[in-house]
């Protein structure tokens, strides 16, 4: 194995780890919700109201969020372009346009068809999948882009040093305070 295989494998590892732990947090109020629901013996019930949808939509708007990071931190993308864009319409397609119009119709009646019990949980499923797709597109187009402006979108090779990327920002500077101003 190679020294420079090794970190790579880690930080893959660490953003994998990274993404699920954000959908276990957007997750989370809905699992207290369903252990709710299951001890008051209605756990069916969950899935005929809008928490599952509402957590599809979230993490959709998470998704949407990262594939536009991706768009705007690396503007040399070429043919890439459109294959973000099309990531971007299919998860409003597939995920938040349902999901808002599930949750819409859900509360706004009082039967509610039966299935929505299988369409919601699949919703979630896809979410998350464009999720993790998204923070791993993200993730891809963010670690190259320095790489990128400093070596031609190369990694380095073995024994070779790689330079830091140069500093196009100028630190904040807070001004101090002398001791004749007042506060």
């Amino acid at each position: 194995m190679s020294q420079n295989q090794l970190p790579n494998e880690q930080y893959s590892l660490s953003m994998m780890y990274g993404t699920y732990a954000d959908i276990l947090f957007v997750l989370f109020p809905f699992l207290v919700i369903s252990m709710q629901r299951l001890w008051d013996g209605q756990l069916y019930e969950t899935l005929l109201r809008p928490d599952l949808s509402i957590a599809a939509a979230i993490l959709a708007g998470l998704a949407i969020g990262k594939f536009v990071l991706g768009l705007v931190t690396n503007r040399d993308l070429g043919r890439y372009k459109e294959r973000i864009v099309f990531f971007i319409a299919l998860t409003l397609f597939l995920v938040l346009g349902p999901a808002i119009i599930l949750m819409l119709s859900i509360t706004g009646n009082r039967e509610v068809p039966g299935f929505v019990a299988f369409v919601q949980p699949i919703l979630l499923i896809i979410a998350i999948s464009l999720y993790t797709t998204a923070v791993s597109i993200s993730n891809i187009l963010t670690r190259s882009a320095p790489e990128a402006a400093g070596n031609g979108g190369m990694p380095p090779q073995h024994g070779q040093e790689s330079e830091p990327p140069p500093t196009k920002h100028e630190p904040l500077a807070i001004p101090r305070r002398t001791g004749g101003d007042p506060l």
